[in-house]
């Protein structure tokens, strides 16, 4: 190619085939991408998905590779088979920890929780079946939650002689409140998806032939807006709860400054003044 050639910005189903992020193998979790969508499925489902260390340590990986692949612009996580999304932690290695390793396990599970909510692109939480314990804090650090219609949620760590060590004490209150968190947490009661959407712990609850197709819709709706946009959107709501409304009000205001000097706000702008659909590339 000549030096000073003009050169088109790829499209996202170009770069995604010549993307060259590479998946570790997994033994726990499944990843695959479909066009600019990826796809995480919790791969254990003799034990109804449960979490033990290995699992964690897999959807880690599999959140790492989504985040630093560009062509990914959205994330579909679930569980394989009909009955659970994520059941809990597997309790069998639970049983067997001292003080010093659960409190390390729960840092660890945090962290994980934490990437997916702070991953700067748009994670769908796909419930497809029980969300009990660590399964309900991992849909809840997710940025969108969609059931089955026989999902259902859950903490009963106090049945356990525990309490939530994923996050649930502190992402259930800021859902739902602080009265029904602290009734689900000390009360361990399970909830039908109905309860869950009546309350706003999940957005929606679709039949569970279109809870994937649903899911996709969604994603696909997101990934039509500026991804800079999208991404300074999430990190505005996820830090603004952390701060005081002021604070919050300070930061919204310089990540609109920032977007006011990208590309796809020029874009975006003269498409909708001259009533075409705008074409964003990311910068």
């Amino acid at each position: 190619m000549a030096s000073g050639a003009a050169t088109a910005t790829p499209s996202p189903a170009m770069v995604a085939a010549a993307s060259p992020i590479a998946t570790p193998p997994l033994a726990n979790v499944l990843y695959e991408k479909k066009g600019s969508i990826a796809h995480v499925t919790v791969n254990r489902p003799k034990v109804l998905n449960a979490l033990n260390t290995p699992t964690w340590t897999d959807i880690r990986a599999a959140f790492e590779v989504a985040k630093a692949d560009p062509s990914v612009l959205g994330v579909i996580l679930t569980g394989a088979g009909e009955k659970a999304f994520i059941a809990g932690a597997d309790i069998s290695e639970l049983a067997h920890v001292d003080a010093y390793e659960a409190e390390e396990s729960s840092r660890f599970g945090q962290s994980v929780l934490d990437l997916i909510e702070n991953l700067g692109k748009p994670v769908i939480a796909a419930i497809n079946g029980f969300a009990l314990g660590g399964g309900c804090e991992t849909a809840m650090a997710c940025t969108v939650r969609i059931a089955a219609e026989h999902a259902r949620f859950g903490q009963p760590e106090v049945k356990l002689g525990l309490l939530p060590g994923g996050g649930g004490t502190q992402r259930l209150p800021r859902l739902v409140g602080k009265g029904r968190a602290l009734q689900l947490i000390l009360t361990g009661e399970t909830i039908s998806a109905q309860e869950a959407y009546r309350i706003g712990l999940v957005n929606e609850v679709v039949p569970a032939a279109n809870l994937i197709e649903r899911a996709e819709a969604i994603l696909k709706q997101i990934a039509a807006n500026a991804p800079i946009a999208v991404k300074f959107s999430l990190e505005a709501a996820n830090k603004g709860l952390e701060t005081s409304q002021a604070e919050g009000f300070a930061l919204e205001a310089s990540y609109f400054g920032i977007c006011a000097a990208t590309e796809d706000k020029k874009e975006g702008t003269s498409a909708f003044l001259e009533k075409r659909a705008p074409q964003f590339h990311g910068r």
